[in-house]
């Protein structure tokens, strides 16, 4: 949830980073920071909390700054380390002399770490960030070229990084690079802006031009350069932004529902960072008030849930009961709230919302709450009614979602529920820790595989162009993805109006086989490796011999299946009960990909609403 400006001009140096940041403000952090290049030095200014904080100290200390000349700022949400001073962005080198901010995590810190080491560089934080400024620097020794230095750098990067390098010997000029993080360079006259969002830049200028992966930008007051990776330069288009503000933040995606599904990395990245720090360490929901007194006199977990996060609710109960051996009943709000439930104090009720003001929800956790049960809430709005609640909460940190049809928001809820379930296995110690290590192992692992789904979705385009024409549709899974089933058939409902509908697959025999022909398209979720893929492709093999057209989603590269399916959709190969947060992010791309193709209003579907406040 990181914020970044830089900027380089005429105007108040200071003022327009502090104002930048504070249209960022809406991601979340915990620290800012900010460094200036000031009459030949490096000035840096870190505080903890909010940016009010940073704003004092700097109207304190404004006497220090005499003629500055360009400067970058950042807002942090911690992910390695704790929120501290030493921790809080801008880092720099052994010397000082070269500074940098950073969105993302770096997932080879360690071994850069230890190689920085031995070369002399002396760390002074646990974050993934001072890494870059230590290695920025050792480039920048053998070529005294920043931008060469910068662009060596990456080169030896893995993971995801928006940053922005100064350096005190190479005066008036700011580097940034980006990889799986968002970055655009704000255009204007006589000043030019790098920031991670757009609103940071909106009220200074409408000039924009939007960074891609691998590529570096070099700014000054009077010129940007952007390049790629071997320093060939790339003649960009400036975009103009639109005024109105639901556009500001597309980043330069069609749809906000298609950028919000490319966000997902980032979203499982920022629910896992201070909450999964190694895979050696318990899990930490330092908001999760659960110890092995009130788990010892549970008897049962209540989820309840609407929408898309009922689906989210049902992979919870699952992965709950398979991890920490406890009853899991799982029930739509709105059923929840009009019948007699056995909710007591020796209840755990677990409401789930994305927007934290879903009115069955609220209702039925009141109720709850009266019958003495623990409450907790897994929401993307921490200051919600639901929240406010909440005996312990969850926040699953999604960010602004502004399409209607939940993407971002579903994936961190499911990150939410593996969480919360390992955290539970841990403290009731039911399962042998060198299992519960491979878990958090592939969980940290998630994003990359993620990216690497996202990385080339023309499979997925060409399947929702030949299927777009049909009017219904079925899905078919079994255990832990029959969820993403019925996630993947309302994705599709949703946004294009195509009859979908979601069913275990040891179901379709009793009754909606009746319905299969060549007009039925169904589209089966099989990941080897578990006990449920050989079923459903035995399932899938009697939809078959209805004259049914079949799209397999799969990790397998069995190729037999290419005489059976008519389309295979596949994602990369992940423990089965960890597969509905991979199997569920081409069902969204599949279902956005179709109602583009027919044209339908994709981030606000008709008679739909992002937040149910109503019963």
């Amino acid at each position: 949830m990181c914020g970044i400006i830089g900027y380089a001009g005429f105007r108040d140096v200071v003022s327009t980073i502090l104002q930048g940041l504070t249209n960022l403000e809406y991601r979340g952090y915990d620290s800012a920071g900010m460094a200036i290049q000031d009459n030949g030095k490096i000035k840096i200014y870190k505080t903890l909390g909010k940016l009010i904080n940073l704003k004092n100290e700097l109207e304190m200390k404004r006497n220090e700054l005499k003629h500055p000349a360009l400067g970058i700022g950042h807002i942090r949400w911690a992910t390695h380390g704790s929120p501290s001073l030493v921790n809080a962005h801008p880092h720099t080198c052994t010397c000082g002399r070269l500074v940098v901010v950073h969105n993302g995590i770096i997932e080879n810190y360690k071994e850069l770490r230890e190689e920085l080491i031995k070369k002399g560089c002396k760390f002074r934080s646990q974050t993934d960030t001072e890494t870059i400024a230590h290695l920025v620097a050792d480039e920048f020794s053998k070529t005294k070229d920043l931008e060469a230095a910068v662009r060596n750098s990456v080169k030896k990067l893995q993971g995801a990084y928006a940053i922005c390098v100064m350096h005190q010997d190479v005066p008036n000029i700011i580097v940034g690079a980006r990889k799986h993080a968002p970055m655009l360079v704000g255009v204007g006259e006589g000043e030019n802006f790098i920031a991670s969002d757009t609103p940071a830049i909106i009220e200074y200028t409408k000039k924009a031009i939007y960074l891609d992966d691998n590529q570096i930008a070099v700014i000054t007051k009077d010129n940007v350069k952007i390049t790629d990776v071997k320093g060939n330069e790339i003649k960009k288009k400036v975009e103009v932004l639109p005024w109105e503000p639901m556009a500001l933040s597309k980043m330069g995606y069609k749809h906000f529902m298609l950028k919000e599904i490319h966000e997902q990395p980032d979203v499982i990245r920022n629910s896992l960072n201070g909450k999964l720090f190694d895979i050696d360490a318990p899990v930490n929901l330092k908001e999760v008030k659960l110890d092995k007194s009130i788990l010892k006199k549970l008897n049962k977990i209540e989820i309840i849930a609407c929408g898309t996060s009922l689906h989210a609710a049902m992979v919870g109960k699952y992965i709950i009961e398979n991890f920490a051996e406890i009853s899991v009943d799982v029930e739509a709000s709105s059923e929840y709230i009009y019948r007699k439930t056995t909710t007591n104090s020796s209840t755990l009720v677990v409401g789930v919302s994305q927007s934290g003001e879903t009115a069955d929800t609220i209702t039925a956790i009141k109720q709850a709450k009266e019958k003495g049960a623990h409450v907790l809430i897994i929401t993307n709005r921490p200051d919600s009614n639901m929240a406010r609640l909440a005996d312990s909460l969850i926040p699953v940190n999604a960010g602004i979602e502004v399409s209607v049809a939940a993407t971002k928001s579903y994936t961190a809820q499911l990150i939410s529920f593996y969480l919360l379930a390992v955290h539970l296995a841990e403290i009731k110690g039911c399962i042998e820790s060198s299992y519960l290590k491979n878990i958090k192992h592939e969980l940290i692992q998630i994003p990359t595989k993620i990216e690497e789904i996202l990385s080339d979705t023309t499979a997925i385009q060409e399947c929702a162009k030949k299927f777009s024409s049909y009017k219904n549709f079925i899905y078919i899974a079994r255990g832990v993805n029959l969820p993403t089933a019925l996630e993947g058939a309302l994705k599709l409902k949703e946004i294009s109006y195509i009859n979908a509908t979601g069913y275990a697959a040891g179901e379709l025999k009793h009754g909606p086989i009746a319905m299969l022909d060549e007009t039925m398209p169904v589209l089966s979720i099989m990941v080897p490796g578990g006990i449920t893929y050989e079923k459903v492709l035995s399932n899938s093999e009697e939809a078959k011999a209805r004259n049914a057209k079949l799209i397999a989603l799969t990790s397998s590269s069995d190729k037999e299946l290419n005489n059976l399916f008519d389309v295979i959709l596949k994602v990369p190969h992940v423990n089965e009960i960890l597969s509905p947060v991979l199997t569920c992010v081409p069902l969204q791309l599949l279902a956005y990909y179709i109602a583009e193709f027919l044209g339908k209003d994709v981030d606000q579907p008709r008679n739909l609403a992002k937040s149910v406040t109503v019963e």
